[in-house]
């Protein structure tokens, strides 16, 4: 048991792991995603949406506005151009999970829906997992021929 494991550790569990799933299952076709929101006088990273596309799947690992742009539809800006990316990334949804006091509720008015939840986490309230599938961005009706 280490109280400080240490990002080597972490690497000595996690090739092995991919190594392994790798040889058995298709590739997974990992790749970063990071949207950020940087302040317009300092130039730094505020907040942004922080996650990553694999096996076909975006997962939103972290997605934080802060508290003076929040009501002006950046969150849900910043879901829309993860969609974005995970079409281009020919994915077929993006999940993520949240926790009982964070924004399950902006989720779901973003499209987002329930597939599972985890009761007493953190104690005396809810992990909710949702997801949303993407459907391929519909382009402007052809005139008639």
């Amino acid at each position: 048991m280490s109280e400080a494991p240490n990002p080597a550790d972490r690497e000595a569990i996690l090739q092995p792991l991919l190594s392994y799933n790798d040889s058995k299952g298709p590739p997974s076709g990992f790749q970063p995603l990071a949207i950020l929101l940087r302040d317009p006088n300092t130039k730094l990273t505020v907040g942004g949406l922080w996650g990553k596309s694999s096996y076909g799947w975006v997962f939103v690992e972290l997605l934080v506005v802060p508290e003076r742009w929040r009501g002006q539809n950046v969150g849900t800006l910043l879901l829309r151009k993860a969609e974005v990316v995970g079409r281009e990334r020919n994915c077929v949804g993006i999940w993520l999970k949240t926790f009982g006091f964070q924004a399950r509720g902006f989720y779901e008015k973003n499209g987002f829906e329930l597939f599972g939840s985890l009761d007493n986490y953190p104690r005396g309230s809810s992990c909710y997992f949702l997801r949303k599938l993407l459907e391929p961005e519909k382009r402007g009706s052809e005139p008639p021929s």
